[in-house]
């Protein structure tokens, strides 16, 4: 079983920066992806970013590409969300979660299958 746990959120003006922390412990995960979704009031959950583990490969979605960057460190088994140049529109819940298949750098949120509880992120304006 992993658990995930993530951190870092908070509320931060618009054109600021926030870092999230997502730490895993568990099992080995080393083949899979960690992913970054979010989750605006009324809104459905949407894909964020996400890095295969072992090779640091990485995808973004179009809305944050260029402003985020997703990256991990091996000794903390922790993947981070750098954030920059934030914007109201980037306001959410976000959320850790590891892929169901390992060398699989999804992007589709039924493509994990563990989930942390989320961390805020408010951008004002």
């Amino acid at each position: 079983q992993v658990q995930l746990v993530e951190s870092g959120g908070g509320l931060v003006q618009a054109g600021g920066s926030l870092r999230l922390s997502c730490a895993a412990s568990g099992r080995t995960f080393s083949t899979y992806a960690m992913g970054w979704f979010r989750q605006a009031p009324g809104k459905a959950r949407e894909f964020v970013a996400a890095i295969l583990w072992s090779t640091r490969s990485t995808y973004y979605a179009d809305s944050v590409k260029g402003r985020f960057t997703i990256s991990r460190d091996n000794a903390k088994n922790t993947v981070y969300l750098r954030m920059n140049s934030l914007k109201p529109e980037d306001t959410a819940v976000y959320y850790c979660a590891l892929s169901l298949k390992a060398w699989d750098l999804a992007s589709r949120d039924f493509d994990f299958g563990s989930w942390g509880q989320g961390t805020q992120v408010t951008v004002s304006s």
